[in-house]
């Protein structure tokens, strides 16, 4: 019988293709046919129920076993990408239907979202997170780097049609991978109380952890500074810095600089996370200086490439951070206000950066994200519980049975297998 451990890592690397493939599958399908307005129009309408469903989804993931809400999120992405590959391949490419199952696939991604990390912390021992963490950033990566050759390669031998329907079949499979995992059920008590309640015990919990709420602020405003960088980054290296091939070359050194940091998180001396993100999430302040003052391609490649490295420690530093730290029955809820921080700002970046810099230049807003990504970032330094890289004392309300044990006191301390995690030395 294939292990769990195994059986999660190649569901989620089909997930995460099939994530990948597509809004490049739905681009190249309606730039030929359509307007920019109608993919805008159906982009968008994958995003908007995605941004407002995340608080439901979290809600969803703490109540019901993840390994479910997983599986559902997946077959419903499967039906809508056959749905949309069937309806490409008979010719027909209507706006409407493609909103409409775009939208569907964002309330999918929305409910899958926060139910995966909680599936992490349920199936892998907490020794293991941080390694399985990533390794499910590098199989992430390398989708994100693989699905427009992908897609573009589809479409040129087959048509965009054959690509959903791969996309969809992607889906079946890690559902059907997904499906079978029976992870060990939380401490949460099976009685359900209210919807609101269940959210704002999320919240409460949320702000409970100082450490979380300024880490969440601050991934916010690194994802808004990357809107405004990918807007205004292309526009200064062909201005300036000799063209299209030096942004080429800057983002493909960045996205081996992002392989290579998610691979070294795992097999670098971290003896505290909370630091380690910390700086990892200030470094993106280097490239945005760099394009502010228009520094040679060398100098703005290496500092990208630096922000890339320490994003790629960042993520499964953070995902492991979450999983050790919150308690599980709560990891879906406040997961989900983070995503929603970091989901929501780098759209916005995107959106203003233009009108800003059509008013101001592209200089100024450039410094100004470089300093608000050091200061947001680096300000959760200040907390001791940082510093001393120590987790959160437990209420007495969510302490675990044993809680006259002296280690008692933290989330997993419950749990057989939190005593050797990596993220709690």
């Amino acid at each position: 019988m294939m292990p769990p451990t195994l059986r999660l890592l190649i569901g989620r690397t089909f997930a995460a293709l099939g994530t990948a493939l597509i809004p490049t599958t739905l681009t190249l399908a309606i730039v030929g046919t359509g307007s920019a307005a109608d993919l805008g129009l159906v982009l968008s309408c994958e995003l908007l129920p995605l941004l407002l469903l995340l608080p439901v989804a979290g809600v969803v993931a703490d109540r019901f076993p993840p390994q479910r809400v997983t599986l559902a999120a997946d077959l419903i992405r499967a039906v809508t990408q056959l749905a949309i590959g069937a309806e490409l391949l008979a010719g027909q490419v209507r706006i409407a239907d493609l909103a409409v199952l775009s939208a569907i696939t964002g309330a999918a991604v929305a409910f899958g979202t926060p139910a995966v990390r909680t599936l992490v912390a349920a199936v892998v021992p907490a020794p293991e997170r941080l390694r399985v963490n990533a390794r499910l950033g590098v199989a992430q990566g390398l989708a994100q780097v693989a699905a427009p050759a992908t897609a573009g390669g589809l479409m040129l031998l087959v048509g965009a049609g054959w690509s959903s329907l791969l996309t969809g079949a992607l889906f079946v499979v890690s559902a059907t991978t997904l499906g079978r995992l029976h992870p060990e059920p939380t401490a949460r008590p099976t009685a359900r109380g209210d919807f609101l309640a269940d959210l704002r015990e999320g919240w409460a919990e949320s702000r409970r952890h100082r450490w979380f709420v300024l880490n969440a602020l601050g991934h916010g405003v690194w994802h808004l500074a990357a809107g405004f960088l990918l807007t205004l980054g292309p526009l200064i290296a062909v201005r300036h810095l000799g063209g299209e091939t030096a942004w080429v070359i800057i983002t493909q050194v960045g996205t081996a600089g992002m392989l290579a940091g998610v691979w070294a998180a795992s097999r670098l001396p971290i003896r505290r996370p909370l630091v380690a993100i910390a700086l990892g999430a200030a470094v993106y302040a280097l490239p945005l200086a760099a394009f502010a003052l228009r520094l040679p391609t060398a100098a703005v490649t290496v500092a990208y490439c630096a922000a890339m490295f320490g994003l790629g420690v960042l993520s499964p530093l953070w995902e492991t951070t979450l999983q050790q730290r919150i308690p599980r029955e709560a990891l879906g809820r406040v997961g989900s206000f983070d995503m929603l921080i970091s989901f929501a700002a780098r759209p916005l970046g995107l959106a203003v950066a233009a009108p800003v810099a059509a008013a101001v230049g592209t200089t100024a807003p450039l410094l100004a994200a470089a300093v608000l990504v050091a200061v947001a970032n680096l300000a959760v330094l200040l907390l001791p519980e940082v510093r001393g890289d120590r987790p959160d004392t437990a209420r007495p309300d969510t302490a675990r049975p044993d809680t006259a044990r002296p280690d008692a006191a933290r989330p997993d301390a419950a749990r057989p297998d939190a005593a050797a995690s990596p993220v709690q030395r």
